[in-house]
Order: C-alpha cells, then structure tokens, then sequence
C-alpha cells in the first residue's frame, strides 16, 4: 500500500543573538489527501464588531466559518474556537498582525471542514448534521485579553471577540439550541476551558451543554536547563493583554493569573461537563515547553525532538515523567462523574480537526476506541470515557509527528529592516500512516514568532 507523506510546514522567525526562543504552533489547515474534495466553508466578518471593541489586533474586523445545520441537527451547535499560539511581548504581537493570526486582512476566504467540523456522516458519526462554526483567532491571547498598547497599535481584544461572536451566532439561531458543544484546538483548547462556563450561561436552562479541550491541556512543567519556558511565555501573555481580567474568580482567589491560565488550574474550577483530549506526549509542548532551543543551545535534544525513535533511555524517561505529571494534574478531575478523558500515547497535537485522527480506517485508538466515538459516546451520555493510555511504545495506532528538520528544505526566505529573518520549512509526518479514499489530512501551518 503506497505511503503517503504530508508536509508539514513550519515558519520560523530568526532573530539577532540574544533573542527568545520561537512560540510556534501546530495547526490544521490545508487538505492534502486525495480524495473527493472536503467542504469549503466561507469567511463572515462580523460587521457590528469594531463598534463593540471587538476587533484584531490591528483593528480589523473578526470573523468565523458558519455551515448550517439539517434535519435532525438543525437545533445543535457545534463552535469550534481556532488555535495558533499566543504573543507576548509587543514585538512579536506587532509582527503577528502582520498574519492572519493578527488581522482578518491575511485570513483565508475559505476553509475545509474536516474531522469534527465535517458534513459527511461517515467521517462525523455524531455532528455532520450540526449547526457548525469556526470562530477564527486573532487576538493572540486564547480569546481572553482586554486591553490596548496605543503606541504600538495594538488591540487586545480577545474577550470581546468572543462575546460578539457568541452574540452574532446567538442572533443566527443558536439561542434556540437543544444541544451545544464549545470544542478548540491547542490555543482554541485553552479558550474552551477558560469561556466553557461562559458558554454555558449564554444558553437556556434545557439546552444540553458540554465542552471540549484539544491539545489544550498546556502543562506547568520544567524544561530540561531547570527553567520555566512556558510559564514565562504565559506570564508575558497574562501581564501584556490583561488576561486576569477574564480568568475564574475562584482560581485567581487562591493563585497568581499566569497560574490560572494554566489548565491543571483551571479545570477544578469549571463547572459544565468538559472532556480532555490530549497526546500524552504533545507535540507543541515537547517542542517549545520542554525543550525550546534556549534550554538546549547545544542541540543535545535535535533528534529526539525530530523523531521520537531516536530518543535515548534517559530522554525517553524524562517524557515520561512529563506524561506522569500531566495525568497527575488531571487526577482530581478524572474523578468526576461529568468529566471524559481521552489522553493517547501519542507524539501528536491537535487530533479533532484533522480526518485521519477524528475519524478513519485507521484512527488512533484507546482499547480500540477511536476518538470521535469517545467523543460522541461521553457527549450524548452512552458510556463514561475515561480512556487514558498504556505508556509509550505500546499504542500503534499513533499518528505521530516527525520532523525532519535535517533534511528539510528551506521554501521561503525574507528579511526585512529591523534584522529580522522569516524561513520557511518543511517537517514531514509519520511514514507509518497510510489513507483511503476519501480521507483528508490537514498541514500544519503557522508563523512562529518571538522577542528580542
């Protein structure tokens, strides 16, 4: 059977000496398996925004994907809240909204749905029919940020693109909603926990409302210098856009706000049912958490980060000490009655948007489970899920993520006046996996920003 490599596209941003380490991003973008084509959703900019504050960060109008739904889905919503990483200093924000992570000028007209946001029964079991919206992200602080930097032009105003968007889809049918459910990816993730709570008083007391985490359970964890590189990326994040403003009260009584941005901090404080679904071994997180280039200059780390099988004994043992402290942090809430889990074995990120991951011939399984079913069967209260991995190596149903920056080919290259640098690469993914007609694979894509 003919294996079949997808691009994985990277962009770094090189600076002069003395820069902080890149804050990239996976995401899902692009369709890229053969196959009938998937279904393009258009972009809608929501014209009432700017008068509401609710813009990018350089001003622009937001915006979001809407498919309608049908026949038995009609009154059910799905909303998906777009990933993509965070800024935190004033300079790789000012260079963010210079993309479409920043300004809906450099957004995409239109969008596949695919995976979870698919219209296709046979790759959707449970939400083909929904109503189904794609709220894109421009803020660069997981929809939460309310504040502005006038000198630098710069508008942070995550929250209320979240409560316009929430308004204008509320206006387009979704007040009358018997079934909801707040999804994101990485980012997006983050945000679906944050506004999980939000999202459910915005609906009425009978509508059924549940939320979903993908790739979002970002961990508090130690990098392999002894440092705190996550923590520091999302203290500039909290302190630059104001984020407490918009954090649970109850966490913010007990912890500083960079710690209640923090998921292992957050999810004791939500009340509506929410479901984790995470790779054990992120693949964001191993990249720019655990080993950014600046907790190990000398590349000690480049194979292992590159491909997982080239990882020695003890790097192997400090992932797995990772995997020990996420499922740790998840103790208290895997207890609960509401709550799902499915957390896989996997060097992966980001598994609800992309086909071959949510739902395929030969998707990722738990106790041979494929996520959307675990998915579905916790939403519509079927089965407890709580599916949590044997350790690494066991499961090979993974689709994991390699990246052969080694061998990869500089595309695009571009410098501009302040001595900054823009290379684009090409990582490719796991040789193991193998498709049918009809399944689609999303590229990752993203502009990878940081500060001098």
């Amino acid at each position: 059977m003919k294996v079949v490599l997808i691009a994985f596209t990277l962009v770094c941003v090189v600076l002069k000496a003395g820069s902080e380490p890149p804050h990239y991003f996976f995401e899902n973008d692009a369709a890229a398996a053969p196959g009938p084509p998937p279904l393009m959703v258009p972009l809608t900019l929501i014209q009432g925004a700017a008068s509401k504050g609710a813009v990018c960060l350089d001003g622009t109008l937001p915006g979001y994907h809407f498919h309608p739904g049908s026949g038995s889905g009609a009154n059910s919503w799905l909303i998906q809240l777009e990933g993509g990483g965070w800024c935190n200093t004033i300079r790789n924000c000012v260079f963010r909204k210079t993309t479409r992570r920043g300004s809906s000028k450099y957004m995409e007209k239109q969008l596949p749905f695919t995976g979870i946001l698919s219209n296709k029964a046979e790759e959707n079991p449970d939400f083909f029919n929904w109503n189904r919206v794609k709220v894109r992200y421009c803020d660069g602080a997981s929809f939460t940020g309310d504040s502005q930097n006038e000198a630098a032009q710069l508008q942070f105003r995550g929250q209320k693109i979240w409560q316009a968007a929430m308004e204008e889809l509320l206006y387009k049918g979704m007040q009358k909603a018997n079934e909801a459910l707040l999804s994101g990816c990485s980012a997006g993730g983050l945000a679906s926990i944050i506004h999980c709570d939000e999202f459910r008083t915005l609906l009425p007391a009978s509508t059924k409302v549940k939320c979903l985490s993908d790739a979002g359970f970002f961990v508090d964890a130690v990098d392999v210098s002894g440092g705190h590189t996550l923590r520091n990326l999302f203290g500039g994040v909290v302190n630059l856009q104001e984020v407490q403003k918009n954090l649970p009260k109850s966490c913010l009584n007990q912890l500083d706000p960079t710690s209640c941005f923090f998921p292992q901090n957050l999810i004791n404080h939500v009340d509506t049912p929410l479901f984790l679904l995470n790779a054990a071994y992120d693949a964001w997180q191993v990249q720019e958490s655990l080993v950014p280039r600046s907790a190990d200059p000398h590349g000690y780390w480049n194979d292992c980060k590159s491909n997982h099988a080239r990882c020695n004994s003890s790097q192997i043992q400090f992932l797995q000490d990772f995997r020990n402290q996420m499922l740790n942090d998840m103790k208290g809430f895997s207890g609960t009655s509401q709550s799902g889990l499915f957390i896989n074995s996997c060097f992966a990120h980001c598994q609800s948007e992309r086909q071959d991951t949510w739902f395929a011939d030969d998707s990722p399984l738990i106790k041979n489970v494929p996520i959307a079913i675990a998915v579905g069967d916790w939403y519509f209260d079927r089965k407890t899920i709580k599916a949590i991995d044997c350790p690494y190596p066991c499961d090979n149903t993974c689709h994991n993520l390699v990246f052969n920056a080694g061998k990869s080919a500089v595309v695009d290259y571009q410098s501009s006046s302040d001595d900054t640098s823009t290379m684009t690469m090409i990582y490719s993914r796991s040789t193991r996996l193998t498709f049918s007609t009809g399944l689609y694979i999303l590229s990752v894509l993203l502009p990878i920003t940081w500060s001098s």
